[in-house]
């Protein structure tokens, strides 16, 4: 992206954050709710305590990870919304693993759990990125697709074969052992240990798409796929090793929410945030370094909201239309500056002869 345009874009971002935050005002003067106690209390439930902090933080970079999955996949050409599927697949093969290997070393177990978890990803990554590149089937739908199976399947291991026999416990297969669960750094907070290992593999892959060869070929394939093929590049393996490192990351997230916060696989560990990462990565044209900064402000955004919801009673789905509006503007973006750009160049004749 050029220096001018970079600009531009940032300007249009900043003006839709703006005009969707003044919207979310108009929403609560019209529900006779004061907007300026609103985004306060938002403020503070973001930020007011070190526990909101912690959470703020875990949100963000929960975003960053799969924002960046998403972003490496789509660089190569693919687009990839089989995220879910590949977490979850990622979850119950680690939470699996790290149920059985009791006893053994954490240095040990945690590496093979972690290696499970983003070998499930990768290879359920890898069915829809093949059928892509060589039958040419289209990836929304099969990524799609194959999130329901992964999820059901996943869902019926937890309730049936891999079903705890643990007291009290109505789902999930069985506890991971304590020591090789993931420690919270501020307490009540769902911040981990989890955030070391989180911003290791996005620092990877903000090097491996920014500064590398391999991620320059990337975009390349991603941008033009038939000149790259032209100039020699192997599109079809550049756009599958793509989908594998995006799967991978995402299996990863589910090893991580696990091991840190459920103790064992359950059926419902997500709520589909990789999607809000997704969102993220789309707003920021899946550039590796503003998918981090927009990360911290949607994550704050979703933190905030329930403390907004508990101090002022003022809905917490009133973030998402915020966030919805910022998102609708952001796609409306391209075609009001090329509209623009339009009626400037046809003016410029005009006023050139006058």
């Amino acid at each position: 992206m050029k220096s001018k345009e970079r600009q531009q874009y940032l300007l249009s971002l900043a003006i839709s954050v703006i005009l969707a935050l003044m919207v979310g005002a108009l929403i609560m003067l019209a529900t006779g709710h004061n907007p300026l106690e609103g985004y306060g209390a938002l403020v503070k439930g973001a930020f007011g305590t070190r526990r909101a902090w912690g959470n703020t933080l875990y949100k963000s970079f929960q975003l960053c990870i799969t924002g960046l999955a998403t972003a490496i996949a789509s660089s190569a050409g693919i687009f990839n919304v089989g995220g879910e599927g590949q977490m979850y697949l990622g979850a119950l093969a680690s939470c699996y693993l790290g149920a059985r290997l009791t006893g053994v070393s954490p240095w040990l177990a945690l590496p093979v759990c972690f290696l499970a978890a983003i070998l499930s990803g990768a290879v359920y990554a890898w069915i829809p990125a093949v059928l892509k590149v060589k039958l040419k089937i289209n990836e929304v739908i099969t990524t799609i697709l194959m999130n329901s199976i992964a999820i059901y399947f996943c869902s019926y291991m937890a309730n049936g074969p891999l079903k705890t026999m643990e007291r009290g416990v109505n789902t999930g297969t069985d506890a991971i052992d304590k020591l090789f669960r993931f420690n919270r750094l501020i307490p009540g907070s769902n911040l981990s240990e989890t955030v070391f290992w989180i911003a290791g593999i996005s620092l990877l892959v903000w090097y491996l798409m920014s500064a590398t060869t391999t991620g320059y070929e990337m975009r390349l394939t991603g941008q033009n796929e038939r000149f790259a093929r032209f100039v020699g590049l192997k599109a079809d393996r550049l756009g599958i090793a793509g989908m594998l490192i995006s799967g991978a990351m995402c299996g990863a997230l589910g090893m991580f929410e696990c091991f840190a916060l459920q103790n064992r696989f359950k059926p419902d560990f997500s709520s589909e945030f990789y999607f809000d990462g997704m969102l993220v990565a789309m707003i920021m044209r899946y550039k590796p370094f503003g998918i981090i900064l927009m990360s911290f402000f949607f994550g704050a955004l979703k933190m905030g909201a329930t403390g907004m919801q508990s101090q002022t009673g003022i809905s917490s789905e009133l973030i998402l239309i915020v966030q919805s509006i910022i998102i609708f503007f952001m796609a409306a973006e391209q075609g009001v500056v090329a509209r623009l750009q339009l009626r400037k160049t046809r003016r410029e004749p005009i006023s050139k002869g006058g």
